[in-house]
């Protein structure tokens, strides 16, 4: 079945997991629109210390910080999980390893940012991210790539809801990202989106395939969950 990725977005039910309404509200999106003097952090806030001028609000249920400071808000999230970050670290090392043996392009570690639009200019951090070598940009950028990754993967985490997840599928698709691979870890499977509005399933007997976008690549789902 083909789906036209625009600013409509369906729900896919097996998206995500049941979570508490108070962890809902404790977690906030990874993407973010920067106006003004507006930044992001995704590191948790430690110190108890105010400093003069600032006030500091903490959700009881999550344990995360919103700071605000007379020319700068930022809006931290608690870190993701120990499942989350090994199933990450072992597709990101997959991923490299094929990368670099064929010099195909680079791989992007968690949280690492790239802007798909201006005015406003919007920011979203994917889990993991490939972009092809001739796509690189030159030099590179200490900053935001200004490009949208031809491969994204988003692993998710218990309180991710399926609205919010398919908002990111979107946003890549509509920025001419080519792959996106959303992989659940707790009903181990993952889902596959492409560019030209199709998409897959694959289960745990399964494996990710980077298809023209990452020629030669395969990994087997469950060798990663």
């Amino acid at each position: 079945m083909r789906r036209r990725w625009g600013r409509r977005r369906s729900r896919l039910p097996y998206i995500g997991s049941p979570t508490t309404r108070a962890n809902r509200r404790g977690r906030s999106r990874r993407a973010v629109t920067v106006g003004s003097g507006l930044q992001t952090s995704s590191s948790l806030t430690t110190s108890g210390r105010s400093s003069p001028g600032r006030q500091r609000s903490t959700s009881r249920a999550s344990k995360s910080t919103i700071q605000f400071d007379r020319a700068l808000t930022r809006f931290v999230r608690e870190p993701a999980g120990g499942r989350h970050g090994r199933v990450t670290t072992e597709l990101t090392r997959h991923l490299a390893n094929h990368v670099d043996a064929h010099q195909l392009g680079a791989v992007y570690a968690a949280e690492t940012g790239f802007t798909l639009a201006r005015h406003p200019d919007t920011v979203r951090a994917p889990d993991i991210a490939f972009v092809r070598r001739e796509r690189l940009p030159d030099p590179e950028p200490t900053g935001f790539p200004d490009l949208a990754p031809d491969l994204v993967v988003e692993v998710l985490s218990p309180g991710d809801r399926p609205g919010e997840v398919l908002a990111k599928v979107a946003d890549w698709l509509s920025a001419e990202t080519r792959l996106v691979w959303v992989v659940d870890t707790e009903r181990r499977l993952a889902r596959v989106y492409r560019h030209d509005g199709s998409e897959a399933m694959v289960t745990a007997e399964g494996a990710l395939d980077g298809e023209d976008v990452l020629p030669g690549f395969s990994c087997s789902l469950a060798s990663i969950l």
